[in-house]
């Protein structure tokens, strides 16, 4: 047989430059030898052993390979009916290159969900109503929408009064971002909360409104939401409940009311102090002023402008009654809010900053803190191009719930796009056991304390093709076929982190690497493989060619066929690589 053309694989297209054939890598050759047992075609019986042995998948059977073996023939033949012997070395070949029949990570639920909410990592966006950049773009449902498509479970909406004062939109407060009806986000969400999930929905509410628009709110969520809606009878949580137990559910998150002080002033006969409390807002507009004593506080994101009113109005009980998860602040400091108060379950909202702080301060305590309750962390309000942090000190933490701007793009919203391609990509990701637990000597994980080494992973990056057709034969040099390279990235706790690279290869639509990469790896449960092609350019900065950011705890062994991905996360049509994973 000998080749494998590409013409072949795709079909029929517009040939731009000439196309060579490409030979399947030694490694393929050799495996389809040895399982079809010298002969020229594997039957069903060795491909089902190639699938166990080789490739990892226990529990495979004999009618699992006889599936994909006719869609193969089916895809390359166009044969109805399943005639053949068994696959040649093309159609072994072909199937090893096809990411929905050989991906390189599990694509069903299979984590454990019966775990309270504080044990999952949770796919959460920030100002998710936000078109573009935090200063200006346009407040939309449609941003809400795509997120819920692709899995987010964490919608943020901030709640203002309309100028007339007698509805509610949601906008960036003190921004020039112009707002979107409460009441087109909430039916949006309804209409595609569980569209790619039927995990439940958390929509944590910044809350700038005045008891009777808050009332209104209750009014509306109620209305829409009808029994999707998930609230506790006795009005606060003891413990949170599993996202088993709230499929289908949508659940409301921010920070009560305060009726203490309005009840008592009342009684008193003066009016209620006008106290400000930091919002995620106040610490948009201030964020520059860091390091300032006077600004240098740990705001929360949802305390509401309601607070600056000297109304004796009460709050709206209604309203109240629908917060199923609790948000506070640290009023009395950071570490204080940490170690205290834990009888109770809660969410607590921090900026990037903030969480920095703590992890470098007292990180044991952050991890603590997340083994009983949510910790919600944003992005610094100079974000304002809605960049996004570095999200690996959040999740070796602990912290559930990193809120994301899901709109813009870039290595950090890649990682994040990674990590929730586990479990199915249905927005949440049980945290390994040594967050949750404490270790043998009642210790608490400490991401700083570097660990032995527990497993290594070589990964072999064999080819890539499918640039030909979701390119145009300019794009990458107007005068001859692109120079690709791939970066391949280890990232995780400080002590696994490595960055390597393959070589050049010149002038060619159709790369073949064939070179082989190892990674120490001391917490592997926490790791992801960053892998990205770029095109050399010696004038220029080199052209983006596809990224892709895999689980580690998620990679299926053997050779895989590894899809491709845009800037935005966008799957590239037919661009994809041919590697291998090995724990070894």
């Amino acid at each position: 047989m000998g080749s494998y053309n590409y013409y072949r694989m795709f079909g029929c297209f517009n040939r731009k430059f000439k196309i060579s054939e490409t030979e399947p890598p030694p490694d393929v050759m050799s495996a389809f030898h040895k399982y079809a047992g010298g002969g020229t075609h594997m039957t069903a019986d060795q491909f089902a052993r190639f699938l166990v042995e080789y490739q990892g998948e226990e529990g495979c059977t004999l009618a699992d390979a006889e599936r994909l073996m006719h869609i193969v023939i089916q895809r390359r033949h166009h044969l109805t009916k399943y005639t053949r012997r068994g696959l040649d070395l093309e159609d072994f070949f072909y199937f090893l290159f096809q990411d929905d029949l050989n991906g390189p990570i599990k694509i069903q639920v299979h984590h454990d969900m019966t775990a309270p909410l504080q044990h999952y990592f949770i796919y959460t966006g920030h100002n998710s109503y936000l078109t573009g950049n935090q200063l200006s773009s346009d407040c939309s449902e449609i941003p809400i929408i795509k997120a819920l498509e692709r899995g987010v479970r964490g919608i943020e909406l901030d709640l203002w009064p309309n100028s007339a004062k007698d509805n509610v939109h949601v906008l960036h407060g003190r921004t020039l971002t112009t707002p979107v009806p409460l009441i087109k986000c909430l039916k949006s969400i309804r209409e595609h909360a569980f569209v790619k999930s039927p995990y439940p929905v958390i929509i944590t509410l910044e809350d700038h409104l005045t008891p009777d628009l808050q009332a209104k709110v209750a009014e509306m969520v109620i209305q829409i939401f009808g029994e999707m809606l998930y609230y506790p009878e006795s009005g606060c949580l003891e413990e949170f409940p599993s996202p088993e137990a709230l499929k289908h559910r949508i659940i409301l998150s921010t920070k009560p009311p305060k009726e203490y002080l309005e009840i008592k002033n009342q009684k008193e006969g003066t009016s209620s102090p006008a106290e400000k409390d930091s919002s995620e807002d106040d610490f948009f507009m201030k964020d520059t002023l860091e390091g300032d004593p006077k600004y240098d506080s740990d705001p929360d994101d949802e305390d509401g402008d309601i607070q600056n009113q000297k109304s004796s109005q009460l709050a709206a009980p209604e309203y109240k009654r629908l917060i199923a998860i609790h948000a506070g602040k640290a009023k009395q400091g950071l570490r204080h809010a940490l170690v205290t108060g834990l009888d109770k379950v809660k969410r607590l909202s921090l900026t990037e900053q903030d969480l920095e702080r703590a992890a470098s301060l007292y990180g044991t305590d952050v991890v603590r803190f997340t083994q009983k309750n949510i910790l919600r962390v944003f992005p610094k309000g100079t974000r304002v191009t809605s960049s996004n942090f570095h999200p690996l000190v959040g999740w070796t933490h602990g912290a559930q719930m990193l809120a994301f701007n899901m709109q813009g793009y870039g290595k950090s919203l890649w990682l994040m796009h990674g990590l929730f391609g586990s479990n199915g990509g249905c927005g949440y990701v049980k945290k390994p056991d040594f967050l949750m637990k404490r270790g043998p000597r009642n210790e608490l994980f400490d991401p700083k304390v570097k660990l032995p080494v527990k497993k290594t992973l070589k990964v072999s990056v064999y080819l890539g093709d499918g640039w030909r057709l979701d390119f145009s034969h300019t794009h990458f040099d107007s005068y001859s076929p692109p120079d690709f390279y791939t970066k391949v990235q280890m990232v995780g706790v400080p002590a696994d982190e490595a960055k390597k690279k393959t070589r050049i290869i010149e002038d060619d639509w159709g790369p073949i690497w064939d070179e082989d990469f190892t990674f120490p790896l001391t917490v592997p449960e926490l790791a992801l493989l960053r892998i990205e092609i770029r095109e050399h350019d010696m004038s220029e900065k080199d052209d983006f060619g596809g990224q892709t950011c895999l689980p580690v705890s998620e990679l299926r062994p053997g050779i895989r066929a590894v899809p491709i991905y845009d800037k935005k996360g966008e799957k590239l049509r037919s661009v994809r690589l041919l590697m291998r994973f090995q724990f070894i």
